[in-house]
């Protein structure tokens, strides 16, 4: 699939049967704990919104490659299809759409009663510049971020070297080298529950 054939808004991930990998990036005191032991620790706070994102140059782009104040370690955080899936079939996109809401009164009671948000971001190249195509996160909140770090949450990687190396690379010119290093991130075909949700947008 070519630049231009990419739909305007497409889940793509790497994924696997089972699982759905994702990216956050955090400090070090949140990092580090988290990809040795594979879950969150107590001090990764329970009650706040987090957003996931399945895209990695978009975590490259937000995170400025792992070097940002605050984002030093990049996560690859494999969490089950059955969760990804339940977080989609609670969502609601975290601005109004004619095109998906009857009216701005039924998306903000869906916004009030939804622990799950959809953003809709442009993807990045290897530059990370704007693609002509979008992203998609997801904001957990409430119920959904505690399924998430105690119930979905099956495995994390710390890709903080992978980040710094495919930036390297970038920089030295070597985009072929680059880009064979990137995640293989192909369309998801999310779950029958996700998909009678109007809501993903």
């Amino acid at each position: 699939m070519t630049v231009r054939d990419a739909p305007p808004r497409e889940i793509r991930a790497l994924h696997t049967a089972d699982t759905v990998t994702v990216y956050q990036a955090y400090n070090p005191e949140i990092g580090d704990p988290t990809a040795r032991d594979g879950r969150f620790p107590e001090s990764w706070s329970r009650s706040r919104m987090t957003w996931i994102k399945p895209s990695f140059l978009w975590m490259m782009y937000r995170s400025g490659w792992g070097t940002k104040p605050g984002q030093e370690r990049v996560l690859a955080l494999e969490i089950s299809r059955t969760g990804f899936d339940q977080a989609l079939a609670q969502a609601c996109l975290s601005h109004y759409d004619s095109a998906v809401h009857a009216d701005r009164a039924q998306w903000k009671a869906l916004l009030r009663e939804s622990p799950v948000r959809v953003q809709w971001d442009p993807e990045r190249d290897l530059d990370l510049r704007p693609l002509p195509y979008r992203s998609l996160q997801l904001g957990l909140s409430g119920s959904a971020t505690r399924d998430y770090a105690d119930h979905w949450l099956v495995g994390v990687r710390d890709v903080t070297p992978l980040a710094h190396q495919v930036h390297e690379l970038v920089r030295a010119g070597q985009r072929e080298a680059a880009a064979a290093l990137l995640p293989a991130e192909a369309p998801y075909s999310i779950g029958a529950r996700a998909a009678g949700s109007s809501t993903v947008g």
